[in-house]
């Protein structure tokens, strides 16, 4: 098992340098094509003094000449980059020179807390109707709860959180006016926009819909994982010891049937983060999708870097938990 760990601690550790080492390629191509964003620090078209422009270019890293050749990769920099981001520090914006690690501890626990409230609706409601659905397979529950999936999947999230905040939450915070103080817990689960003053409670409903995204895809994945298992030998025997349907269910069916879950639980959380952007920008949450769709547009290329490097950390982070629960769930694997 420890062998199996290493093996796959080092793949996620080549793997996240690759990725860096792309972020970092493309943003030096991006500055070496388009220009110096160190202009946009003197704002509009003011022309700035050489001295100052070479100053603030010190200040940003960004007076290495590599930056005048188009396609030179810029290594030099980019281990300064990594060494900055060992002792953690990201640098400053360039509007408005602030530190980006104290936004980045403003918006990272907003995000972890929407997809807290994700990934727990997107696990349960998959692996309740894809065992439900399992369990009648054929009948008219298994075509319900496919077709049902597959309709909220289809659907784009953005839309789903525009009639959520103009057909549910707006009529009715005005309704229960009179029937729950909007401070009060249901005033605020139902609240139409985010509240500073009440982080978790504000994020549950965005986090329920945007745990929404992918549910077709792995209650359909739970349910022929399930199907498949409910024919195996050993299930069969264990019917014919007369034990119950529930622990049949719990014990053996769900048990063997986790790994194409783990996968699928894997790949869609991957896939949340571009909905994120959606739903933080919806839903007016300070969280990291909303920071780099801002950073974007105001060409914070600082700040696009380290949103994207933290993203390429959880993806990567969670690929090796993924590849760890399945050694925990078949010891088989590890010897492969």
């Amino acid at each position: 098992m420890g062998r199996y760990v290493i093996r796959r601690l080092l793949q996620a550790l080549l793997t996240l340098g690759i990725v860096l080492f792309l972020l970092h390629y493309l943003m030096a191509l991006s500055v070496q094509v388009r220009g110096n964003p160190a202009l946009l620090f003197f704002g509009g078209e003011r022309t700035p003094d050489p001295a100052m422009l070479a100053q603030v270019e010190r200040l940003y890293n960004l007076d290495n000449p590599c930056y005048e050749r188009t396609g030179d990769p810029c290594v030099r920099p980019f281990i300064e980059r990594l060494q900055n981001y060992a002792a953690g520090d990201f640098g400053t914006t360039l509007n408005g020179n602030r530190d980006v690690g104290e936004l980045l501890g403003v918006y990272i626990p907003n995000t972890l807390r929407l997809f807290v409230f994700s990934t727990i609706t997107l696990v349960v409601l998959a692996m309740v109707l894809g065992t439900w659905a399992a369990r009648h397979h054929g009948r008219v529950i298994d075509h319900s709860v496919r077709g049902t999936t597959i309709l909220i999947d289809s659907v784009p999230v953005f839309l789903i959180l525009l009639a959520y905040v103009y057909i549910v939450a707006v009529p009715l915070t005005r309704w229960a006016r009179g029937i729950w103080d909007t401070e009060s817990f249901m005033g605020q689960v139902f609240r139409p926009n985010y509240n500073p003053d009440y982080p978790w409670t504000t994020i549950i409903v965005p986090g329920i819909i945007l745990g929404s995204v992918g549910l077709a895809t792995l209650t359909r994945l739970v349910r022929a994982s399930q199907l498949e298992n409910l024919g195996s030998d050993f299930v069969k025997t264990a019917k014919a010891k007369g034990l119950k349907q529930m622990r049949i269910t719990v014990v053996h069916v769900v048990r063997n049937s986790m790994i194409p879950i783990v996968t699928g639980v894997g790949y869609l959380f991957a896939f949340m983060l571009s909905g994120a952007v959606l739903t933080e920008g919806v839903m007016g949450i300070p969280g990291m999708g909303r920071m780099i769709f801002g950073a974007v547009q105001r060409q914070e290329t600082n700040l696009v870097i380290v949103g994207l490097t933290i993203s390429a950390i959880v993806v990567v982070v969670v690929s090796l938990l993924v590849d760890l629960i399945y050694a925990a769930l078949d010891p088989r694997i590890r010897y492969e």
